[in-house]
């Protein structure tokens, strides 16, 4: 039983973290992307106030969580696991692996859309510069993998064995 209880309890933990990692990645590629597209307004002379950069980027976390933030987690997913067996060799690289999965996943993504469909949902994406951005969001994330597990891993080593 309570072998069971630590399994439900080192999954969930997983889960937290990995969850964390996809609504910072999500979070950094939205926010940029927004000002992206705020810049470009500007830049055609459109006035835009401190209050609608927060009220445009507030809409559109709210508004791309249903289309953006699965697509996210769907590719961290496969870059994880990929990056967990690579892992399994190349332990030592764990920090640097993490963050290169979730910044590939972000332009795979983009590529990937464009690819099948011949569009670029994702405005920011549309450049060279763009898509970097994206991937360094990306690499925000899997970096936020990395250091939320280190930091469980260190506790977990911290605690006194109960019973």
């Amino acid at each position: 039983m309570t072998e069971s209880i630590s399994i439900i309890r080192f999954l969930g933990i997983r889960l937290g973290i990995f969850l964390a990692s996809v609504v910072v990645a999500y979070g950094l590629a939205t926010i940029t992307a927004t000002q992206s597209v705020i810049a470009r307004l500007a830049g055609m002379g459109v006035d835009v106030t401190f209050a609608d950069r927060v009220s445009m980027t507030l809409h559109d976390l709210a508004g791309m969580a249903g289309m953006f933030l699965p697509i996210i987690a769907f590719g961290f997913l496969l870059a994880f696991l990929v990056t967990a067996l690579l892992c399994r060799w190349l332990g030592a690289w764990r920090a640097v692996l993490y963050p290169l999965a979730g910044g590939v996943a972000l332009i795979c993504i983009h590529l990937a859309l464009n690819h099948a469909f011949q569009i670029t949902p994702i405005a920011i994406a549309r450049s060279h510069l763009g898509l970097l951005i994206q991937g360094l969001a990306g690499a925000a994330g899997g970096y936020a993998y990395v250091a939320l597990l280190q930091r469980t891993r260190r506790r977990k080593h911290a605690e006194p064995e109960s019973g």
